[in-house]
C-alpha cells in the first residue's frame, strides 16, 4: 500500500487478537487506510456500518478485520465460560467447531472473480486463524464446493445465485450467524441480485443479533434504503475523495472515427508500451474482433468476457496478475472490485454508456497510490456519453491529438465462423463474404482507415447491444410474391421460410 494513503493509525493499536496482527503484518499491512481507520473502531464496538470508499482504498481487509475479530472473540467468551470439567469442555468445543452449524459469517460479493480475491486476502490476512473459510460461485466445482460448505465452515464467501442453491437443499443454515457482509452493494443492484440477497437477510437472525457490513464504491438512495431496512442502525461512513478519479490517474481522451480505433490502440501501444494494460469494450462480440486485431499484430492478449468458462477466466486473471499475459481486452465483469496490481495503462476503447463505470474501470490503474494512465477513444457511437461522463467526475478530460498519416499499416485478420445457435434459436446476423480473406484466400492488408478500423459499421440497433450476450443483426424482412389464379388474378402469399 503507498504511504500516500495511509494513515498514522496502526492496526496493533486496536484491540485486536495477536495471531490476527500478526497475519495483517506478515500480509503487509501494518498503517490504516483512511476507510480502515475510520470503519474498525465503529465494528469493533458491534455497530452495524454502511462504508464508501474508492476502489482500491482497503474495503475488504477493513471488513475482514471486524468478522474475524468478532469470530475469535465470540470463542474466546465461549471458552472463558467454560468450567474445569473436561466433558463440559468437549461439549463447548464440539458446540464452536464448524460442523456443528452453518457459516458464522457470510459475506457477499456480485462477481466469481471478486469472491476469489476475498478468499484470497482472507487466507493470507488469516493464515493463523483456527477458522475455516470456504466459497460458493457458479461454473466450477459444483460438487467439491457443496461437499466443503457441507462439512462445516465458519466464514462463506460466496455469490447469492449459487449460495440460494446450497441453501435451498440444507447444505448450510443461516439461524447461527453472527456477521454480514455486503461487498460491492451497487453493483448488486445492476446485476439484478436485490431479491436474491434479501431472500437470503430474511432468512437470518434478526440484525440486532449480528453484525452488518455494508461496503462500496458509491451510495446510491436504493442501496441506502436496503442499509436501513435489514441492518441495525448503521453508522455512515464516507471517505469522499475531492475528485471521483484518483489523483494520479493522467487522462487523456481522443476523438476518433470508428474505423480509425483499431490502428491508433495499436499505434499508442507501439508509442507508449505498457507494461500491463486492461482495455475496455462494450460488447463481447467487440472484444472478440478487437483481441484477434492485436494478436494478428504483434500485440499479445485475451479476452475477458461473461461467457468465457469460469477455469479460463481464472487462468487469464492469474496469467495476468502475474504478468505472463501483459494485456486483457474485457467487458465491464472486469471493471469492480477485482484488484490487479501494476495496471500501468487502462484503454476505454469504447466509452461506457454508463459514467459510474468509466470510475471503474480507470479505477483499475493508479491504486494504492500508484500512478497510471488512462486512455479513451470518443467514436461516433459512444460520443453522446462524453457529457454524462464529464458532468458525473465534475472535469473535462484532456483532449490529445493524432496524426491519422502516423497510424501503422495493420494486418486484418479473418473473422471467426459464425456459433451455431441451438434448435430453435434466431439465427444471427453475418452472411457469406464475412470471413475477412479474398477470394484467393489471403488475409486483407490495410495502411488506410477502411482495414483498421474497430468494428465495420454495423446499424446502429445491433451496435447499441451491450452486456455479455451481443445479439446478432434483426432477421432479414420476408419478401413476398405474387402468384397468379387460373383467372388471371393475383394475390400475396407469403416466401417459404427458406427463401
Amino acid at each position: 500500500m503507498s504511504e500516500r494513503l495511509l494513515t498514522d493509525t496502526r492496526f496493533d493499536s486496536f484491540d485486536l487478537p495477536t495471531a490476527l496482527i500478526v497475519g495483517l503484518e506478515q500480509a503487509g499491512f501494518s498503517h490504516c487506510t483512511p476507510i480502515q481507520r475510520d470503519t474498525l473502531p465503529i465494528l469493533l464496538t458491534g455497530q452495524d456500518v454502511v462504508g464508501q470508499a474508492q476502489t482500491g482504498t482497503g474495503k475488504t481487509i477493513a471488513f475482514l478485520v471486524a468478522v474475524f475479530e468478532r469470530l475469535l472473540a465470540a470463542d474466546a467468551a465461549a471458552a472463558g465460560s467454560m468450567s474445569g470439567n473436561d466433558g463440559e469442555e468437549e461439549a463447548g468445543r464440539a458446540q464452536h467447531h464448524p460442523s456443528a452449524r452453518g457459516p458464522r459469517a457470510l459475506i457477499l460479493a456480485p462477481t466469481r472473480e471478486l469472491v476469489i480475491q476475498i478468499k484470497n486476502d482472507a487466507d493470507k490476512v488469516g493464515a493463523a486463524l483456527p477458522l475455516k473459510l470456504a466459497v460458493a460461485y457458479g461454473g466450477v466445482d459444483y460438487e467439491k464446493q457443496r461437499d466443503i460448505i457441507a462439512e462445516g465452515v465458519d466464514v462463506l464467501v460466496g455469490t447469492p445465485g449459487r449460495l440460494i442453491d446450497y441453501f435451498k437443499q440444507g447444505v448450510f443454515r443461516l439461524d447461527q450467524l453472527s456477521c454480514l457482509v455486503l461487498d460491492e452493494a451497487d453493483r448488486m443492484f445492476d446485476l439484478g441480485f436485490i431479491k436474491d440477497i434479501r431472500y437470503l437477510m430474511r432468512r437470518m437472525p434478526a440484525p440486532d443479533r449480528r453484525l452488518s457490513m455494508l461496503f462500496s464504491a458509491t451510495l446510491s438512495f436504493r442501496v441506502k434504503e436496503l442499509a436501513y431496512e435489514h441492518m441495525n442502525n448503521p453508522r455512515e461512513v464516507e471517505i469522499t475523495p475531492e475528485r471521483r478519479t484518483a489523483d494520479k490517474v493522467t487522462q487523456h481522451l481522443f476523438h476518433v472515427s470508428k474505423d480509425e480505433k483499431m490502428r491508433l490502440l495499436l499505434h499508442l501501444y507501439q508509442v507508449r508500451q505498457p507494461q500491463r494494460s486492461l482495455i475496455f469494450v462494450n460488447t463481447k462480440r467487440v472484444a472478440e474482433r478487437l483481441t484477434d486485431f492485436l494478436n494478428a499484430n504483434g500485440v499479445e492478449v485475451d479476452a475477458l468476457s461473461g461467457d468465457v468458462p469460469q477455469k479460463k477466466r481464472q487462468r487469464l486473471l492469474e496469467d495476468f496478475t502475474s504478468g505472463k499475459l501483459a494485456a486483457l481486452v474485457a467487458t465491464d465483469v472486469a471493471a469492480r472490485g477485482l484488484h490487479i496490481p501494476e495496471v500501468s495503462h487502462v484503454f476505454n476503447f469504447d466509452l461506457p454508456q454508463n459514467p459510474e463505470d468509466y470510475v471503474h474501470r480507470i479505477g483499475r490503474t493508479a491504486r494504492a497510490g500508484a500512478s497510471g494512465e488512462a486512455i479513451s477513444f470518443a467514436c461516433e457511437e459512444y460520443v453522446y456519453h462524453l457529457m454524462d461522463i464529464e458532468s458525473y467526475i465534475d472535469g473535462k478530460i484532456e483532449v490529445a491529438q493524432f496524426d491519422p498519416a502516423e497510424l501503422p499499416d495493420a494486418v486484418i485478420p479473418p473473422r471467426r465462423p459464425p456459433r451455431r445457435d441451438a434448435p430453435g434459436a434466431r439465427r444471427n446476423g453475418g452472411g457469406r463474404g464475412s470471413s475477412g480473406r479474398s477470394s484467393s484466400g489471403e488475409r486483407r492488408r490495410s495502411s488506410g482507415s477502411t482495414g483498421g478500423g474497430s468494428e465495420p459499421p454495423v446499424p446502429a440497433s445491433e451496435s447499441k447491444q451491450t452486456g455479455e450476450a451481443a445479439a446478432g443483426a434483426e432477421a432479414p424482412t420476408r419478401r413476398r410474391r405474387r402468384r397468379r389464379r387460373p383467372s388471371g388474378q393475383s394475390v400475396e402469399v407469403p416466401a417459404p421460410a427458406n427463401d
